[in-house]
C-alpha cells in the first residue's frame, strides 16, 4: 500500500484534485458536485500516476530513481500496472457522472495524459498533452456546473499552465531522462527549459487577471506585480531556485480560483 500511495505521485496527484475542486465550488458547484468533481480528478490522476511509473519501470531502475517505490522494491510493476488498469475503468463512469459533455472533457485530460506516458514525452511535441489536457478542465467544471463550455480565455490560461507544468515537472528529472534516451521539449531545450518554464505560467496569469469582464480590481493588479517580480528574480538571477518558478504557478492557481464566478 505505500509503494502504491507513493507511486501515484501523491504531489502533483493531490494539488491538480485540490486546483479543479477549488475552481468547482468558486464557479458554483454544490459540496455534492464539488465531492464528485474531487473523485473524479482523483480516480482519473491514480491512474495517470500508476501507468507511468509502471511504463517508466525499466528507465527507473536503470538510472537508480530511488525516489521510485518500483525502484526500491516497494511495489511491483505488475502491481502498479494491474492498479492503473482498475483505475481507468473506474473514472469512466464517475466522470460520466458528471454529465456526458463534461465527462468526455475529463477523459480527455487522461487520455492525453496516458499518451504522454505511452510514449509522447519523448517526442518534441511532448507539450502538447498537457497544454490540451489542462485546456479541457475548465470546460469539465462548467459543463457540469451550468452546462455551457467555458470562455476562451480560461482554456488558453489553463493550456498554458499545462505547458509551463510539463517543463516545470521535467527540468528536477532532466539528466535522468536524457540518460535513458527520454528527448522530449524540454529536454531539447536543454538549459533553457529552466527560463522558459516561468513564462507560460507567467502569461497564464496576466490572462486570468485581464480577459474576464469587469475591472482587474485590486488582487489582480497585485498578482500581476508579484508575478513580475518573480519574473525579475528568474532573468536576473541566474542561480535562482526552481522554487520560483513554482511560486509564479501557484500565483496563476490562485488567479483562476478566484477568478471561478467568471467561468459561468
Amino acid at each position: 500500500m505505500r509503494g502504491l500511495a507513493l507511486a501515484c505521485h501523491p504531489g502533483p496527484t493531490i494539488a491538480v484534485t485540490a486546483f479543479v475542486t477549488a475552481v468547482a465550488w468558486s464557479a458554483g458547484r454544490n459540496p455534492a458536485g464539488c465531492l464528485l468533481v474531487a473523485a473524479t480528478i482523483l480516480t482519473g490522476h491514480l491512474s495517470i500516476g500508476w501507468s507511468n511509473d509502471a511504463i517508466d519501470a525499466a528507465r527507473d531502475t536503470i538510472v537508480n530513481r530511488q525516489d521510485k517505490p518500483v525502484v526500491r522494491g516497494l511495489v511491483s510493476r505488475r502491481t502498479l500496472a494491474v492498479a492503473a488498469g482498475i483505475m481507468l475503468v473506474v473514472t469512466i463512469p464517475v466522470s460520466l457522472a458528471n454529465g456526458v459533455a463534461a465527462g468526455l472533457m475529463h477523459l480527455l485530460f487522461v487520455a492525453c495524459a496516458w499518451a504522454y506516458n505511452l510514449g509522447l514525452k519523448s517526442t518534441v511535441i511532448s507539450w502538447l498533452p498537457y497544454a490540451v489536457a489542462f485546456g479541457a478542465l475548465p470546460s469539465f467544471v462548467t459543463l457540469g456546473t451550468a452546462g455551457t463550455w467555458a470562455p476562451w480565455w480560461a482554456t488558453v490560461a489553463t493550456a498554458l499552465l499545462g505547458v509551463g507544468a510539463h517543463l516545470a515537472n521535467v527540468v528536477p528529472d532532466m539528466a535522468d531522462d536524457l540518460a535513458t534516451g527520454v528527448r522530449g521539449w524540454p529536454q531539447r531545450l536543454g538549459r533553457y527549459a529552466r527560463l522558459l518554464a516561468p513564462l507560460p505560467l507567467a502569461l497564464a496569469t496576466g490572462l486570468l487577471v485581464i480577459a474576464p469582464a469587469g475591472p482587474v480590481g485590486v488582487v489582480g493588479w497585485i498578482a500581476l506585480v508579484v508575478v513580475a517580480g518573480l519574473l525579475a528574480v528568474i532573468l536576473l538571477w541566474r542561480n535562482a531556485p526552481f522554487l520560483v518558478t513554482i511560486a509564479v504557478a501557484a500565483v496563476s492557481i490562485i488567479t483562476l480560483v478566484i477568478r471561478g464566478d467568471a467561468l459561468t
